[in-house]
């Protein structure tokens, strides 16, 4: 044991320091050399191999006893040598660790034990109305959160995981075959390194429970279709200790009676009499922001367009509205009585561009070109 520094000195305690102060003064120490905080560094592994050495004989009552009457020799020739590696060093202070780090210290060699909670998926239907202006909700769904009994640690308050005693700590263990070792995850432990004896006994060991929650959503006047919604942090928790995951809402947009959408504009169809559409008129039409008159030009065809511009739906980048486009078409009355006909054959008469003769030249000009 020659040429060891003196525990207390590497610990930066006195020879009366309590468990307590031996626990701060390790701490501090394997925060500062931890190897996944310094890689590559020589140093600061040998450092912390030194203070993770001085603390296990130190914490331990009767190593300690032994080195404060004989020093290291007094510990050799009990058998204590040290630790051969950092999977002795974890595997020996894995809670501890737990205590320091918090739950994403992996248990070197084992697998990470904090883990991303899962996202979650919510199909929201809106209203066409809704979607165009916008709308602030609410949203019912059941999700596992943290334990509020363990916090995550999935043990019963006032007790602790411990090392797994099949892997010690590594999380995986090893079958020798011929001149090749084959490791495997642990099975006593599933590869987390660590068993827990004493459960939560209000989540059973899982660190979360299920619970209903009433969730807030905004969605902001544009939307369309099909557009998704992403709540960050509202989904299942995350295991033992990690980051919960998101909520992804799916917006379904109801089609309306009257209405329809195209890009940020919204497009509609009117009917008009052709007395309308010949004479001209004005009329009363409606839009997402309340009645608006409208003038119908002498001559109007059917199908023509007729623009509202800025009427639209506001754009989700921008906030620029699109427009209000109405489209005419024109309704053929199906039932008149006697003197709406013969109004009607007089009005045919005194039509030079009528139909019949615009056809019957046609077929004048038609033959004429046969012929020749």
């Amino acid at each position: 044991m020659k040429g060891k520094r003196d525990y207390y000195e590497v610990l930066g305690v006195g020879k009366s320091a309590s468990d307590s102060d031996l626990k701060t003064a390790y701490r501090k120490l394997a925060l500062q050399y931890h190897p996944d905080r310094n890689p590559g560094d020589q140093a600061a592994e040998e450092n912390f191999k030194e203070a993770a050495e001085a603390y296990e004989v130190l914490r331990d009552p009767r190593k300690r006893q032994i080195y404060d009457q004989y020093g290291h020799q007094g510990l050799e020739g009990s058998g204590f040598s040290g630790f051969g590696g950092f999977e002795d060093i974890f595997s020996s202070f894995g809670d501890i660790f737990e205590d320091f780090f918090g739950f994403s210290t992996r248990g070197r060699g084992g697998r990470s034990r904090a883990q991303r909670g899962a996202d979650l998926r919510y199909d929201l239907s809106i209203s066409f109305m809704e979607a165009a202006f916008g709308v602030e909700t609410t949203i019912d769904l059941d999700k596992h959160e943290t334990c509020a009994r363990c916090e995550g640690r999935a043990v019963e308050p006032g007790t602790h995981a411990e090392t797994c005693p099949h892997c010690r700590g590594a999380g995986q263990v090893g079958r020798s075959q011929g001149f090749f070792t084959i490791r495997t995850t642990c099975p006593q432990c599933r590869g987390a390194g660590q068993i827990i004896p004493n459960p939560c006994s209000a989540c059973n060991g899982s660190g979360q429970t299920l619970v209903h929650r009433t969730v807030s959503v905004k969605i902001p006047a544009g939307v369309d279709d099909n557009s998704r919604l992403r709540l960050s942090n509202e989904g299942q928790a995350g295991a033992m200790g990690g980051p919960p995951g998101d909520l992804y809402v799916f917006i379904h947009v109801k089609p309306h009676d009257f209405f329809r959408r195209e890009e940020n504009d919204v497009i509609c169809q009117i009917p008009i009499s052709f007395i309308q559409a010949t004479l001209g008129d004005q009329i009363v039409v409606p839009t997402l922001n309340g009645e608006k008159t409208l003038e119908i030009p002498r001559g109007t065809q059917y199908g023509d367009v007729f623009r509202f511009r800025g009427e639209g739906i506001p754009s989700l980048r921008t906030g620029r509205p699109g427009d209000m486009i109405v489209q005419v078409t024109i309704k053929t009355p199906t039932n008149v009585n006697k003197k709406q006909e013969a109004l009607l054959r007089e009005f045919a008469q005194l039509d030079d561009n009528k139909l019949g003769k615009r056809l019957k030249n046609i077929l004048k000009s038609a033959a004429a070109k046969a012929a020749n």
